[in-house]
Parts: structure tokens; sequence; C-alpha cells
């Protein structure tokens, strides 16, 4: 379930290596988050910073209500787009009419959490403003945020983390003793695990600490020599290397010429092949899978890239990080800015973005052929993963003169991975930066405005649609391409859905549903076919719409996909929901979110759980109904929308909430529905897809059946008619009757058997309260 329980580990640093030396800065720190709302840790590259904050993250999550969500922004190029990270590591879509801060803001207002913000350095300005903001309007969050200086945001906490201590010249201490030793001797049994050190190598080792200022990064980095090298010709190596490999800025503290120094000695250590990878794979924002790399570092002298990425894993500038089936690398800060500067220096780094650019360039063009497959999954996870490089792809190419194409053609494809992650707003931006620098006259224009048209229409932007659609009309008039005329039909359709024109709407969908059949786009026939079956349902031609929604399942269902799947198992339980069988509508949109799970995709979740509440309604299970217009709601908000919001959705939205208000009182109703608001992640979706749930997990008061109840329901578990429930009792039918209309008005149903499974169950001795709460 991509989407589920995404804060506290999100860290982006895999499992944390043994950690030594830190609990009294740990205790200060968590010391400092009790007494204020923002600690910023501060210190040189590699001291550590990143590390302590995690750690303590993991600590006191418990703590907040909220958990801890971490944002690293390492990863970050444009200072622009850090609260675009914030809202993305929260689970928040785009919100029409409203700023990514705005978003943000409004989700935290009345949150109590801890929100670590690492690497703060290099956006120190946006990070300044966005952290001051938070503080004045989220009154129950904590900001714990690491870099190289202070924030300088009024009420700020700064704790300087300094090195791990360093055995002395002389002392009664043991080698062993000191934090920055055991790091040194732990990293070394990961080298070489039949190490053995006595007495005098602890000394070597201690020299070597003292050498190196007690920087965790810098031991390291030496450790990582130790297949080579003792720690004596390490020790004497660097006593060699330090006063002259100072070739950081002579302002610097002694303690960053240190560091320096020793990421120029490993670097000098490394063969030339190496240090070629090392400076190129500085390009990637984030992580990097291999085969990315081995395309960006194809101006290397050789062309077996895994060999010296393995060799810069051996050396500690590398980390690994496993991801399932598939590893990914990721180069330290401090070494990627290092590589960086040398990349820049040498005169290759513009070939090395545009090939980076290009590598990107091509892999959304390979997703967007295997979009509808069973790879679908897959490329969800593998593009979410890239999506800060495919960020640096088109931030470079923007920049860089007679590049705007290729983020034009980037940006362009896969609207559906941008409608997935809720990116919205960004996709439109960097549509509109692209389209504002391409020739008028450029070929993929028309379809480029169309997209852009598209993403507009799902924020209800329909004003700004519809000038993206005029414009492309006349471009099309032109230079008319078929593919692009189709898809600004396809726009229109969905338009007119929106604005509940039905008759429009299905017009517009039968004619691209036909053409884009004709033209052999089957991704693009899917979207119409949807329109088309809800908008002809609403039209009163129920068999057409049957027959066009049983079109949409069997070409899904044979594609092996999701997202176009969990869309027509949409169709199908909207038709049925508001025309039909209510049981199919229930079981299409179970279907349909199992496939949004296996995705990721809230925006269906939302539509799913939505139509089920419809459903309970329907069915009379009024309890179950408004628990699931709860998280209905509560992913609607994620996602930056509303049933209210889609004009399509709202009159039957409040026709079947209305229902089940009226069954239960507001009272009842609205105490049901909070409970459903706040149900986590996973245990909303397992009530959904029809898991049971324990009264007290929903929090509900109940409402209890009196002793004769009890007894009457009981006999219905058993089996026992009406009638046979009289004569054992001694009492007259209609007694009988009205008694278990009663029962049933308590729990909220409609029918006896959801009474007799109860009863069956094992769990009668809560009955007076259990089926009350939905079950």
């Amino acid at each position: 379930m991509y989407w589920l329980d995404r804060r506290t580990d999100d860290t982006g640093q895999g499992r944390l290596t043994s950690y030594f030396g830190r609990d009294a800065e740990g205790a200060e720190v968590r010391g400092l988050l009790g007494a204020g709302r923002l600690t910023t840790l501060t210190g040189p590259g590699g001291v550590g910073k990143t590390r302590l904050a995690i750690t303590v993250m993991r600590q006191t999550a418990p703590d907040y209500a909220g958990g801890a969500v971490f944002v690293g922004l390492a990863e970050l190029r444009d200072p622009a787009l850090l609260a675009n990270l914030i809202a993305d590591r929260l689970g928040l879509h785009d919100r029409p009419g409203e700023t990514t801060l705005d978003t943000v803001l409004a989700h935290l207002r009345n949150q109590a959490l801890l929100l670590v913000l690492d690497n703060c350095e290099h956006v120190v300005g946006a990070c300044a403003d966005v952290v001051e903001a938070i503080l004045h309007t989220c009154p129950g969050v904590v900001v714990l945020a690491t870099g190289r200086q202070s924030l300088d945001v009024p009420g700020e906490r700064v704790l300087p983390i300094p090195p791990l201590p360093v055995p002395p010249e002389a002392g009664s201490h043991a080698p062993r003793d000191f934090a920055s030793v055991q790091l040194f001797l732990d990293r070394a049994r990961a080298v070489v695990p039949s190490l053995q050190f006595d007495e005098d190598t602890l000394d070597d080792v201690a020299l070597l600490c003292r050498r190196l200022d007690g920087l965790p990064l810098a031991i390291e980095l030496a450790a990582a020599r130790l297949r080579a090298l003792s720690p004596r010709q390490i020790a004497d190596r660097l006593d060699r290397g330090l006063p002259v490999l100072t070739t950081g800025p002579r302002t610097a503290p002694e303690r960053q010429h240190t560091l320096r120094a020793t990421i120029d000695w490993s670097y000098r250590l490394c063969s030339p092949a190496e240090q070629a990878i090392w400076q190129q794979v500085s390009v990637f924002a984030g992580s990097f899978e291999l085969a990315a790399a081995e395309f960006v570092c194809a101006g290397t002298d050789t062309p077996n890239v895994l060999d010296l990425i393995d060799g810069l894993l051996d050396k500690s500038v590398l980390l690994r990080e496993d991801h399932g089936d598939v590893v990914r690398y990721r180069l330290l800060e401090t070494l990627r800015e290092y590589g960086h500067e040398l990349l820049t220096e040498s005169g290759e780094l513009t070939e090395t973005m545009r090939r980076h650019c290009q590598w990107y360039d091509r892999l959304t063009a390979r997703a967007e052929a295997e979009w509808v497959s069973s790879a679908q999954d897959g490329w969800v996870t593998r593009l979410n993963h890239e999506h800060a490089n495919l960020r640096a792809a088109l931030d470079w190419a923007l920049r860089q003169p007679g590049e705007a194409v290729s983020a034009l053609r980037i940006a362009t494809r896969l609207d559906e991975y941008w409608t997935l992650r809720g990116s919205l707003a960004e996709a439109r931006t960097w549509l509109g930066r692209a389209l504002a620098t391409t020739p008028a006259d450029h070929p993929d224009r028309p379809m480029g405005l169309a997209v852009c048209a598209l993403h507009a229409l799902w924020q209800f932007d329909v004003e700004n649609a519809e000038t993206l659609l005029t414009e492309t009309d006349t471009l099309l008039r032109a230079t008319s391409t078929e593919p692009a005329q189709t898809f600004v039909k396809h726009v229109r359709a969905l338009g007119a859905m929106l604005q509940r024109d039905f008759e429009s709407a299905a017009t517009w969908s039968a004619a691209t549903a036909a053409s884009f059949r004709i033209q052999g786009d089957l991704r693009r026939e899917f979207h119409p076919l949807f329109i088309l079956g809800v908008s002809t349902s609403v039209l009163g031609d129920l068999d057409r719409a049957r027959e066009v929604v049983r079109r949409m399942l069997s070409l899904t269902r044979a594609a092996g996909e999701a997202y176009y799947l969990s869309m027509a198992e949409y169709a199908c339980s909207c038709v049925e929901a508001l025309y039909g069988d209510a049981t199919i509508s229930m079981e299409a949109s179970r279907s349909g979110l199992r496939a949004d799970l296996r995705i990721g995709n809230r925006f269906g979740a939302a539509h799913h759980t939505e139509i089920l509440a419809w459903v309970a309604a329907r069915q009379g299970d009024h309890l179950r109904s408004a628990i699931l217009f709860g998280v209905s709601a509560r992913l609607w908000y994620l996602v930056g929308s509303s049933a209210e919001a889609a004009g399509s959705l709202a009159v039957p939205h409040f026709d079947h909430l209305n229902k089940a208000r009226a069954a239960l009182g507001d009272v009842r109703f609205d105490q049901a529905r909070a409970a459903g608001e706040v149900l986590p992640d996973d245990t909303a979706m397992a009530y959904a897809l029809g898991k049971t749930i324990a009264p007290a997990d929903l929090g509900l008061p109940g409402e209890s059946l009196t002793i004769r109840e009890r007894e009457i329901a009981s006999l219905v578990g058993a089996g026992l008619s009406n009638r046979d429930i009289a004569a054992e009792l001694v009492i007259s039918v209609r007694t009988v009757e009205t008694h278990v209309q009663n029962i049933m008005a308590k729990f909220g149903v409609s029918n006896r058997t959801r009474i007799a499974t109860w009863i069956t169950s094992g769990d009668s001795h809560r009955i007076d309260v259990a089926e009350g709460l939905g079950r």
C-alpha cells in the first residue's frame, strides 16, 4: 500500500548503521524540543547532524499525536519547491485556488507533530520563511532543522554539534572509551571482519582519529581504506597530506579544512575512472539507479560502470539503498558537493547534465509506452523514486538555451502520474514554463497546451482550461494533428461532465473514444469510455451505460494495469449505485479500491469510498454509511478536493448523505462520520473493504439493547423465525416484529441477517454496541 503510513521512516537514509557517542547531544536535543518549537542543529558537513536528527526523531515520534515527518532537502534544487516537497512528505495533494504553502499550513494548523527539515543550508532563506510561517500558524508543530548555519528565525534554539571525542595524546583513558575510536572499529569490522586490534594498533587508531578531528564522515572514509592499508599507514598518509591539501576556503574553520583534506585524500586514492564516476553521478538529485548512472557516465573511459560503482561503495563514497528488488545509490551531500565542484571545474557539467536530461526524457517515454500494462505498478514506484531527478532535468532544460522542448516533452507525458501524485499545480507550473519558451509553431505545443488544460480541469479551473483549449484550437487549425485534436475533444468532454452538462459530455466522449480506437491508442480510449458510461447512465440509458463500462472493464483487466482499472470499476460502481444493483456496485468499488492500493491512488480511493458510503445508505446500513462518509471526507481532503466540488458527484453525494443522516439523527450521524475521519489509513481501508472493526477501535458510543431485545437478538442469531421466537418466549408475533424492528433501528441496518451474522461470530456479549457501530 504505497500511500499508507508514510511518516517517521521516510528519511531516504535507509536503515541506520550503528551509532556512537551522541547520548549527551541526543538528550540535549530532546530537552530543547520540549522547551521550544524550533531547534536547529548546526555544524560542518560530515559531523553527523543528519544521523543525530533521525535518531532523535525516532525516539521522540511517539510523543507527538501526529508522529514525526522527515523532509530531506538535499535533493531540492529550486527553493520555490520547498513547500511542494513538504506537502509530498505529508501526503498532501495540490488544492485548487491556493498555494502549496497555504495547503501545508492548513493541514498542520491543528496537528501535533515533529517536522524534521534536514540539510537546510542551500535553501536557508526559503526554509526560514516556511518555518516562520509554520511557527506562527501551527501551534502544535515542533521543528527540528539541520544545516551548516542557523535559520535566524525568532525563537530558534541553535545547538552546534561537535565532532566525536578523541583520545588525548597522553592520558589514562583507554582508546576504546572514545566514541571516535568505537566508530572506526565498528566500520573496520564491516570492511575487514577478521581484523584484530591489539594495544599498539589501538594507539594507531587513536592517532588517526585525532588527525581527523573526530569527524564521523572522515573517520568512515578512512576506515574504508583498511582493505589496503593499516591504521598506521592511513595516519601517516594523512599526516603528510593534511597540511597541503586544504583546498577549501581559507576562511573556513579548521575542521572544515580537515574534512576537505580527507575527502581530497579519498578522491586521490580512487582510480581515474572512479574519480570520473564520482564527479558525474553528482548531477543526480537524491538517489539514482545503475542504468541511469551507466547512461549519464557514458563519457568515462571504461564501459564497466557497475565495477566502478562497486569500488565507490567499498570506499564509502556511495551509499546503497535497497527498495525491494531494486537497488539504488546515493552520494552523501558533502561528497556530492565535492564531486559537483570538480565536475564544474572540469568544464563537463553542461554535457553531463545534458545526458542526465536525455536519460529522463527517454525514461518518461518508456514509462508512457508501458503505462497500460502489468508493468504499471513498477513504473509508479520507479517514477516516485525518480521525482527529484525529474525536477532536476526539467529545471536544467528550462534554464539551458535550446533545451526547453525537452522539458515540454517530459512534462507533457504521463498526465496520469502527476494526477496520481496529486502534483497537478506543479505539473501546470512546469508546462507553463516550458510553453512560455517553446516556439509557437513547434509541433509538440498543442499537446502540451491540452494536457495543461486537463490538469486545470482536475483542479476545477474551468476558465483557465478554456483559455488553453482555445489557443490549442487555433494552433491545430494551422498544423492539424489527429491525436492532438482528439485529445482536445476528450478534455472538453471531461469539462462538460464536471459541469453536469451530461449530453455534451456523452457526445464528445463517444466521438473521442471512437477516434482513439481507430488510432489504436488504447491508453487514451479509456477515459472517454468512463465519461461516456457515466454520462449515458445519468441520461437514462442504463443498458448502453453498462455496455460501455463492460468494454472498459474488459480492456483494462486484459491489460493488467491498475490506474484505469480503478476508473472502470468506479464507472461500474457509480452506475449501479445510482441506477442499478447495489451489491454489484459494492463489489466493483472494493475491487477498484484494491487497485488503488496497488499504486497508491488516493484520488481513486476517495471516489471508491464515496460510492461505498452511497451503497451502505441504499442498503439501509446507515452507520456504516456515515463512517464511510467520514473516511471519504478525509481522503477528499488529502487529495485537495471534495465530492461537493465535483459537479457530477454533488447531487448523489447529498442525497445519500441526507438519507443516512435522517435515519440516524444528527448526533449519531456526526459522531459516526467523525469516527471515520480519524481512522488510521490501514484500518480505514480494511473497513471499506468489508472487514469488521471492534467498537473500541471506532470510539463511538453504543446504544444498548434492552434485556428482552438481547434475548430476541440471540434467537434471531440461532436462526429462529419471528413465529418461532414468539412461541419460545410466549409472546405475540407482532411483539416480536416490533422488537426486531427496534433492534435493527439501533444497529442502523435494514435486515435481520446482519444480526444473525454477528451473533454467530461469537461476540454476542457485545451485541448491544457492535452492530450499532457500523459492523
